[in-house]
Parts: C-alpha cells; structure tokens; sequence
C-alpha cells in the first residue's frame, strides 16, 4: 500500500467514527428535548395579553429576572434571544419567546398565548385570526420578477 492510500483509509476511518458519535449524540439530544417538551406541554397555560414590544437582545438586557438569567448556560446569555415585552393584568412582563412564532406576533395589539413559565410556545388572535406577516423575497425571486418569469 502506497502512503496516499493508508491517509485516505485513516481519514475515512475517522469520518466514519465521527458520523458515528454525532448520531447517538443527535438521538440522545433529541430524547431530552422530547422530555422537555413534554413538561413544557404539562405546564403550559393560555394568557390574555397585549404585547408592547418585541425584539431580539441578550438576556442580560433583557430585563427578566435573575434567577432565570443564572439558569442559562453561560454561551446563551451572550446570545440574542427573541423577548417580548407584554402587558399581563396590571404587570409588564418579559418574556422569551420561541424563534418560530417571533415574527407573528403582533405590536400593539392584544393576543392569547400559550405560555410555560416566562416561554411563549403559541399564540392566537384575541378576537379574529392573526394577519400572517408577508415573508421576504430571496435574491432569486427578486431577479426573477425583474427578469419577467
């Protein structure tokens, strides 16, 4: 065997271990969230409330308490995060919010959400359905309709 042959071999030997060990990485990792969710699920309640602000910052800005800014792992506090700032009765709260439902979420407006602890997973409109916000051509589309296609 030639020294280009026995590289390629060891190479491939600890690319093959290594899509090994990211699997059952990936399945643990998964486990564990489905637990959390789970929990979550458990927890979770349906809130009226009117939302003042939203932005993404870090948690340390964010305003919420200290407990929770403990709990957090130390890369995720630099991190920004999606935080809406909302009106529940007669407290403004801060409250992290889940990066998927972020950009729906209306300003200025009343909404129902389905929180857990200080985390929205969902929300609904008050008294008719949310407007879904219009979602932002890529450079392709964009130089297409220019094109006329």
């Amino acid at each position: 065997m030639s020294t280009p042959t026995i590289v390629l071999l060891i190479v491939l030997v600890v690319l093959l271990i290594a899509v090994v060990v990211l699997y059952f990485l990936g399945k643990k990792m998964q486990k564990r969230k489905d637990e959390q969710d789970a929990q979550m699920a458990a927890i979770a309640q349906t809130i009226p409330m009117l939302v003042i602000d939203k932005k993404k910052m870090k948690l340390i800005d964010a305003g919420l308490p200290q407990a929770i800014i403990e709990q957090t792992p130390k890369m995720m506090r630099r991190s920004k995060m999606p935080i809406v700032k909302a009106k529940v009765g007669p407290k403004v709260t801060s409250f992290l919010c889940d990066a998927a439902i972020f950009d729906e979420i209306p300003v200025k407006k009343e909404i129902k959400a389905t929180v857990s602890g200080l985390y929205i997973t969902g929300i609904k409109g008050m008294r008719k359905p949310l407007e879904q916000p219009k979602k932002k051509k890529g450079f392709m589309a964009k130089l297409r309709e220019k094109a006329g296609m």
